[in-house]
């Protein structure tokens, strides 16, 4: 269930891709991505466009079943001609927009988590686009902004991904997740005197099923830091380490639970 609406959302899969396109415009596409390692921006873009045509192709032929995946990982001969891949970027967001459009929210198609619309799409090809400008953005120095309500949606998604069983590497190293007190509050610090709807999160480790809700209440750790840092920090990315984020009482299970629940990211 999202809080944004579902053409919010794929106007912002443009939209993401088009301030991507625009911090990389003049960027030589060799310059390596250092919270990507191993991949230079060349590389990055690649990822990012094969993901939005691989799940365009998901949408626009209703597939019941999972779809070839190789132009999202198979990021080799990737163009660094900037002229080429500005062109191909734009042209794939807006190819994915139109369809996920045409398409509608409700429609039956198979998804990678349970779901099964495009409304899933939607918002998890939004936070791809949001979380790979990042990558480009940092790895060039430059200034980075995100809206905050689009901040909020996507840590709404990181918490419904990371209360499946499937967001984990095995079933054991969950369940030793769970026991007695094993609590997380996410409190952000930018929202000023009229908080964003739904801005804090409460995640309850306690029972043989993890949960999360909406809730100001006292945990076993608190993380507190502006929204969007903390929806970069449940991506690993390394900014967000630094004076911006706190994390208050048992600092271990925060990261053991957020290492161990974003297994679904590495697959």
């Amino acid at each position: 269930m999202t809080s944004l609406p579902y053409d919010r959302l794929c106007t912002e899969i443009v939209a993401q891709t088009d301030q991507l396109r625009a911090a990389v415009r003049d960027a030589d596409l060799t310059t390596p991505v250092p919270s990507c390692p191993g991949w230079h921006l060349g590389e990055l873009l690649r990822h990012l466009g094969g993901a939005q045509r691989w799940t365009e192709t998901v949408v626009r032929t209703r597939a019941t079943g999972p779809v070839s995946d190789d132009q999202v990982n198979d990021v080799s001969g990737a163009d660094t001609d900037p002229a080429a891949v500005d062109a191909w970027l734009a042209d794939g967001a807006a190819r994915l927009a139109a369809v996920l459009r045409e398409a509608g929210p409700d429609a039956p198609v198979w998804t990678v988590a349970p779901g099964g619309t495009p409304a899933f799409w939607a918002r998890r090809m939004t936070y791809e686009a949001v979380v790979h400008r990042w990558d480009a953005t940092a790895a060039l120095g430059a200034e980075y902004v995100l809206a905050p309500e689009v901040a909020v949606e996507g840590l709404d998604e990181w918490m419904e991904m990371s209360a499946l069983p499937q967001a984990y590497a095995s079933e054991p190293l969950r369940r030793e997740l769970a026991g007695p007190g094993r609590t997380l509050h996410f409190h952000p610090t930018d929202t000023g005197a009229a908080p964003l709807e739904g801005a804090e999160w409460l995640v309850d480790l306690t029972g043989d099923t993890f949960v999360w809700r909406h809730a100001h209440e006292e945990a076993a750790a608190t993380v507190r830091g502006p929204l969007t840092s903390l929806l970069l920090l449940m991506y690993d990315r390394p900014s967000p380490r630094g004076a911006d984020i706190e994390v208050l009482g048992d600092a271990a299970l925060f990261e053991t639970w957020r290492e161990r629940c974003s297994d679904w990211l590495r697959r």
